[in-house]
């Protein structure tokens, strides 16, 4: 057993993920939901990430963490393409929501998407999306309750 600055780091993410916790269980639920969804979890992967430290075996692995060399099958050109595709759909979304709001961007947004980049059928679109806005509604908007910023069309029409 071996105390490192890993260890430390694990022991003070566990004691402020406890303190987060123990101030927001005496909040309201809407209030103290999203202190207790992010520490919770800390405090678990924290506990974790301790346990193997303190009691794990030697890590047995010699190369490298993170493998930084990409692949050589996907061509340079098509990997570009790839990545504008994947934050051109990021920056859609963040118009999206700037524009039209959570609760009509996300089901919009989750339509275009299988619709044009993934080529869903009909129906398979039309289900996944009408279960996408289900679960966002009854989640965000009937359970927590959270009141959602009207999107830049719905402030200049006045709706």
């Amino acid at each position: 057993m071996k105390v490192t600055g890993h260890t430390g780091f694990s022991v003070f993410l566990i004691l402020i993920g406890s303190y987060v916790a123990y101030v927001a269980s005496g909040w309201s639920f809407k209030t103290g939901f999203f202190p207790l969804a992010v520490s919770i979890p800390l405090i678990v992967l924290a506990a974790t990430h301790l346990f193997l430290e303190l009691f794990g075996g030697p890590e047995n692995g010699g190369g490298p963490a993170v493998e930084a060399e990409f692949s050589q099958a996907v061509r340079p050109d098509v990997a570009r393409r790839r990545a504008f595709a994947v934050f051109s759909w990021i920056a859609g979304f963040i118009a999206l929501v700037a524009l039209i709001g959570f609760p009509l961007a996300v089901p919009l947004f989750v339509f275009l998407y299988l619709k044009i980049q993934s080529r869903v059928s009909w129906t398979q679109t039309a289900g996944l999306t009408a279960a996408t806005w289900l679960a966002f509604h009854l989640l965000f908007q009937r359970l927590v309750q959270l009141q959602f910023e009207d999107g830049m069309i719905q402030t200049w029409l006045g709706v």
